[in-house]
């Protein structure tokens, strides 16, 4: 039997989950739309999870094969990609207003989901009773995310209209219609543990073969692997000039990354997931920080200007480099 390299697993595993969770994320939001959900709540939840869905899928394959570090690190060193080089290269490419709702809402909600994480973090080990907190604090701000939804200006709700909005369906073909997009959703489900299954196995023997620790990987390749759908969702709302799409993404992808994936992910693990000490004291608490260093920046005329995105892109690579040159 011929013996792929890991590094081709890896990038396979990628792209599948790459393709299975667009088609998740685009039959998913349909379905929605058809179903008359609120615009703001489509992009906050529905595309915030389904650009999410590789982490959770990464998550359980990880704990299921003893590998709750990747887990964890894949978390951390997501959300820290996300604000720092997804969003600081989107305010590159075109400065980004920020709703008022997120900067009442959805930033300190971020905020205080990484703060909650490392507290519960603290004795090293994950629970499953933790997980189920996260879960229900992720249903509490998803009630109030639908409260302040009603709230949403005109502009936002054609906005999300725009890009996700379905157009009236003749009552003959709306079940034909429900049964293919609830297909497709399916499929981009099946396809996206699929390429996890693959990703982490490349992922782990990566690790094996150079000598890193599962940590690492977790916080460079995985977590950039990972990522890839949301690069691609807010570049792609940043270059339509759907600017609310792209910060709400990020911003609804990290609350939901902790509360919902990382949640579920624990629920999975019948002994809970170990926190390295790595982890605990220096990915997680830079994660806190740059949710935190959203605010001020968020406030400041309520837009993400270019040289605030070229500050963020510089301190993760930053970041990145200072991860390498230590901890490998």
């Amino acid at each position: 039997m011929i013996q792929l390299h890991p590094v081709i697993i890896f990038l396979g595993g990628l792209t599948i989950i790459v393709l299975g969770a667009e088609m998740l994320l685009r039959s998913a939001t349909r379905v929605a739309a058809m179903l008359g959900i609120s615009p703001i709540v489509i992009g906050l939840t529905i595309v915030s999870i389904g650009t999410s869905t590789p982490e959770l899928a990464v998550g359980i394959t990880a704990v299921a094969e003893d590998k709750g570090s990747l887990a964890v690190g894949n978390i951390a060193g997501t959300n820290i990609l996300n604000i720092l080089f997804i969003l600081g290269l989107s305010a590159v490419i075109r400065p980004l207003p920020i709703r008022l709702l997120s900067i009442k809402l959805d930033v300190p909600v971020m905020i205080g989901s990484a703060f909650i994480l490392i507290l519960l973090s603290l004795d090293g080990v994950l629970s499953r009773i933790e997980g189920m907190l996260l879960v229900f604090a992720a249903v509490f701000y998803t009630i109030l995310l639908i409260k302040e939804s009603r709230k949403e200006s005109a502009a936002t709700k054609k906005e999300f209209s725009e890009e996700f909005g379905e157009k009236p369906i003749p009552k003959a073909h709306r079940y034909p219609q429900y049964a293919l997009q609830s297909l497709l959703l399916f499929t981009g489900m099946a396809l996206t543990v699929l390429g996890a299954d693959l990703l982490v196995a490349g992922a782990v023997n990566i690790a094996k073969t150079y000598g890193v620790s599962d940590a690492f990987i977790g916080l460079t390749i995985v977590a950039i692997g990972t990522s890839a759908p949301e690069l691609v969702t807010t570049l792609v709302a940043t270059y339509r000039n759907d600017r609310d799409v792209a910060v709400g993404n990020l911003i609804g992808s990290s609350i939901y990354n902790i509360l919902v994936i990382l949640g579920l992910t624990t629920l999975a693990a019948p002994s809970g997931i170990g926190v390295e000490d790595d982890i605990l004291w220096i990915d997680l608490p830079l994660a806190a920080i740059v949710a935190v260093a959203c605010l001020p920046v968020f406030r400041s005329e309520r837009m993400v200007s270019r040289n605030e995105g070229i500050v963020f892109v510089t301190a993760y690579i930053f970041y990145l480099t200072m991860l390498v040159m230590l901890r490998t």
